[in-house]
């Protein structure tokens, strides 16, 4: 439809109609409220408000939230479209984060791989099965930077870095979107939550976001605006306060920064109840009051609470509100049915013949097998992995833990994602080793009834050659909502690692988890740890892989891992202070920034993951001493593969500003290759450096290059780094 259509469209809706394309209900209030009966009513992520609408409000209603199968989108749009005066189509929206019926490894693993052009395609077959079940828009990605463990949804971020945050943003926009959104196998991407949410303080969901203009824009902000340039058609506001006003409302955040400055021209949407909450906030002192603030502020849709539907008519009449800001929403929305092609064909996402085809096709599971072994970290590895150079001198393996034979191993946010379709990864084991290995499994502590069987555990222990522990949190225990203020194993899980290590037998911990945990114990005493995370529908066999030898684990970590939770927050791309422990030799000396009982440091730092090969760096060089305006240089480093396994690496860049009108981090990550090296085989890497690697935000908010001095280095991770020298930037 052309957009003068569009606009004498907007014409002739009444004031009540275009007020409620801004309202997006959820599935049980339509079902209320209509005379449908749905076969199930989606979840629930926030208060249930159970009101029901009048016909004329519910067949004007702009979108759906939650609507999670065909069937029920199919009978939704035919009875909306026999009732809307206009013949406006509905849109259907759902969080399809990580997969929707064939569910890949959590966002934070995926992450770990590196990997964009991965995260692109995971996020294609995502949007390939949710839009055979009719869905058009999912919220994702989350590209909410995060630096705090136990905050629950850290396992829906990519991590703590900027420019991965954004690349791997970016990837995930590309692959639900694909190249023309009247394509049937695609869904317009959401991009959340806007902005800075992923600093929530302590952690705590739904909390206070205190930061400076500065640090949002050289950390957060990054992640949106590359989701932005890649096309994403909507953004999502944040539960979190910004400059002391809640985003949902935030005028400077979604009109001068969003739509101003970063030239969104897209829709926003608020997140769930998000603008009722902000009197909770004590930022409006009724509804009324919150309805203005929001439209205001360059809100478009209200998700499911209904201040919108209940106040904005009387403020419009009473000339406090503009219709004419009413409007620009309207057709913002407008716009994004016209892109999605529901204007042409509103059914044309419904399809049940393709959703039975589509859901779990045999090459989803093959794609989610691979990414989750590209995605599992390994931390630790005492010559014990891979279990294939061992395998003749076994008789049986003990395979103990809660998630040792548990399909709830896929993760939050899993959409039709169901525990029972997931391969355990005591079904991976069986279906690698058959007859030749018995596997002895005892889960020896339950999550749901919290009974602990020790002496199970010890009997299974002794009978066994070697012992695989499947160890970690209960998949509902990260997510939204998820918030920990403990980051050990939840539990008397240590007390089954510690029969485990007390048996003198080897012991390879596979972790289960939703976030960075508390291993210090674990590094000491176990003698192999596989960083799994929530691996998704084909966990088990992709874990069986590894443990194996079949894949050479290749993951590195995006996320710092803790010595201790009193640590936290630590990163890798902090600024150093005054009283640096590294300016004193001297262990004794008091008056430091530093902790006195454990390292400043991570336990395993940002970058980190560990191969079946030792990969040797050496000769680092750097190409010039001096680099001018518009100008190039480059750095390089040899690297060689001593092991025995083809391997893959993830050579990374880092760059230290030395000094400025401002303190500059004492690393970042500019740029990262991931290179396949044979047995034996060595290449030279070089890294182009370029000034968008030099930029930053000053004190007034502008991006800049200012002369001065950089380091460089390359290496395995953030810590392990060679030095290729310094160099004088000249404008």
């Amino acid at each position: 439809m052309e957009e003068i259509k569009l606009k004498n469209l907007l014409e002739k809706m009444t004031l009540k109609e275009k007020i409620m394309q801004l309202y997006q209900s959820d599935l049980p209030t339509f079902n209320r409220s209509s005379s449908s009966e749905l076969d199930s009513t989606g979840p629930v992520t926030g208060p249930e408000n159970n009101i029901i609408l009048d016909k004329e409000s519910l067949y004007s209603v702009g979108s759906i939230l939650n609507c999670n199968n065909a069937k029920n989108a199919y009978n939704v749009q035919k009875e909306y479209m026999e009732n809307n005066r206009l013949g406006i189509p509905l849109l259907f929206m759902f969080d399809v984060v990580h997969g929707f019926r064939t569910i890949f490894p959590i966002p934070l693993a995926l992450a770990c791989s590196w990997n964009p052009d991965l995260i692109e395609e995971t996020a294609r077959i995502a949007a390939k099965e949710g839009s055979a079940s009719g869905n058009n828009v999912t919220f994702a990605p989350m590209s909410d930077l995060v630096r705090d463990p136990r905050w629950g949804r850290v396992m829906e971020s990519q991590g703590e870095d900027p420019l991965l945050n954004a690349l791997l943003s970016a990837a995930y926009v590309r692959g639900f979107q694909g190249n023309d959104l009247k394509d049937q196998e695609t869904m317009a991407a959401c991009v959340k939550h806007f902005a800075g949410y992923g600093a929530s303080e302590a952690g705590r969901d739904y909390n206070t976001v205190d930061m400076s203009e500065q640090k949002l824009r050289n950390f957060y902000l990054s992640g949106y605006q590359k989701s932005i340039e890649a096309g994403a058609e909507m953004v999502m506001t944040s539960f979190n306060i910004f400059k002391g006003v809640p985003a949902t409302a935030n005028k400077f955040l979604l009109r001068d920064l969003l739509r101003d400055e970063m030239g969104f021209d897209g829709t926003v949407i608020s997140d769930y109840d998000s603008l009722t909450e902000i009197i909770d906030h004590g930022a409006a002192r009724d509804g009324k009051e919150a309805a203005k603030r929001g439209i205001e502020a360059g809100l478009d849709i209200e998700m499911v609470s209904t201040e919108y539907i209940h106040h904005l008519e009387d403020l419009v009449l009473e000339g406090t509100v503009e219709e004419s800001l009413i409007d620009e929403a309207v057709m913002r929305i407008l716009k994004l049915k016209n892109k999605l092609g529901l204007f042409e064909d509103p059914f044309r996402y419904i399809e049940p013949e393709r959703e039975e085809k589509t859901h779990l096709h045999p090459e989803h599971r093959k794609l989610a097998r691979s990414t989750a072994a590209e995605s599992a970290v390994l931390l630790k590895n005492d010559e014990i992995l891979p279990l294939e150079d061992k395998i003749d001198q076994l008789e049986s393996i003990a395979l103990i833990g809660p998630l040792a034979d548990n399909g709830g191993i896929i993760g939050f946010w899993n959409a039709l994602g169901k525990n029972e379709e997931a391969v355990t990864l005591k079904e991976g084991l069986e279906n690698k080793y058959g007859d030749r290995l018995k596997i002895n499994v005892e889960a020896g502590y339950n999550f749901e009834t919290e009974q602990l069987d020790i002496e199970a555990v010890k009997k299974t222990v002794e009978k066994s050659d070697l012992v695989i522990l499947a160890l970690g949190e209960e998949q509902n225990m990260s997510g939204e909502g998820g918030s920990r203020a403990y980051l050990d194993l939840p539990g008397p899980q240590k007390k089954i690692a510690e029969t485990a290590a007390d048996s003198n037998k080897p012991a390879v911990l596979v972790l289960f988890n939703g976030r960075p945990l508390e291993l210090k114990w674990y590094d000491d005493n176990m003698t192999a740890i596989l960083e799994s995370w929530f691996p998704g529908t084909e966990g088990g066999n992709a874990l069986a892989n590894l443990l194996n030898g079949d894949v050479n684990p290749s993951a590195k970590l995006t996320m710092s891992f803790p010595y201790t939770v009193g640590q936290i927050p630590v990163y890798y791309n902090h600024y150093s202070t005054g009283r640096s422990p590294e300016k004193v030799e001297d262990k004794n000396y008091r008056f430091l920034s530093r902790y006195q009982d454990i390292p400043n440091q991570p336990l395993y730092p940002f970058g980190f993951g560990l191969s079946y090969n030792d990969y040797e760096y050496s000769k680092p060089e750097l190409s010039s001493k001096e680099m001018k305006k518009e100008d190039t240089i480059s750095a390089s480093i040899e690297i060689e593969n001593l092991g025995s396994y083809s391997g893959k690496e993830i050579v990374q860049l880092y760059i230290r500003d030395l000094y400025g009108t401002t303190v500059r981090p004492v690393k970042e990550l500019k740029d990262f290759m991931k290179i396949s090296l044979e047995p034996g085989e060595s290449k030279r890497i070089e890294f182009e450096i370029i000034e968008d690697m030099l930029k930053f935000y000053n004190l007034e908010n502008k991006q800049v290059i200012e002369a001065g001095e950089f380091e460089v280095f390359i290496g395995a991770n953030s810590r392990d780094l060679n030095y290729c020298g310094k160099f004088e930037y000249k404008d």
